[in-house]
């Protein structure tokens, strides 16, 4: 099956990079990856139109870049990291044009997690929703990534350039300070 996902993205990488199909191509990449791609930029910027507006970002960049890609990982590692990156860029942006702290930062977050309308849920999964919100930034996405994408640290190292070894710490940090906002919150 996972050499099957291999030779579907060899495939789908020849038809992007060849003229007479690169449109088709780009619309089968588009229907794979979008709600996984939002998802995980969704996670890290909370707001349902900059999540929108970074997922186009991303499709933009892969298709100006899809002659770079070099096949080393999955097309998928390489599109997570796409979207990874654009999350990243738009939070640092957002914090220097406002000059906010990272404790404001968590602050405005939480705010938006309880303000959000977009987004179903019980009581529990909107607490978890703010205690994720309160992680720095790189445990936020390594455990958004392992936890709700159910994604291998060889591959999130992989989209991150982080050791396997140090993303295992981050996330283990992660799931410690979120224990511990629900133990505060006894």
């Amino acid at each position: 099956m996972a050499d099957e996902k291999q030779l579907d993205d060899k495939d789908l990488v020849a038809r992007l990079r060849d003229p007479a199909t690169c449109r088709e191509a780009f619309g089968d990449l588009i229907r794979l990856y979008s709600e996984p791609l939002y998802r995980q930029i969704r996670r890290m910027v909370q707001s349902h139109d900059d999540a929108n507006d970074l997922l186009q970002n991303s499709f933009m960049k892969a298709w100006q870049n899809i002659q770079n890609f070099r096949g080393d990982a999955k097309l998928s590692t390489w599109l997570y990291k796409i979207a990874s990156n654009e999350a990243i860029t738009h939070l640092d942006k957002e914090r220097r044009r406002g000059g906010v702290s990272l404790d404001d930062e968590e602050a405005r977050l939480a705010d938006l997690i309880a303000s959000d309308t977009n987004i179903d849920g019980d009581e529990l999964a909107q607490k978890l929703r703010e205690a994720v919100a309160t992680l720095p930034e790189k445990q936020r996405l390594v455990f958004n990534m392992r936890y709700y994408d159910e994604m291998k640290y060889e591959q999130m190292s992989e989209i991150l350039g982080t050791s396997v070894g140090a993303l295992k710490a981050s996330y283990h940090l992660a799931v410690k300070k979120i224990e511990s906002f629900f133990e505060d919150l006894d």
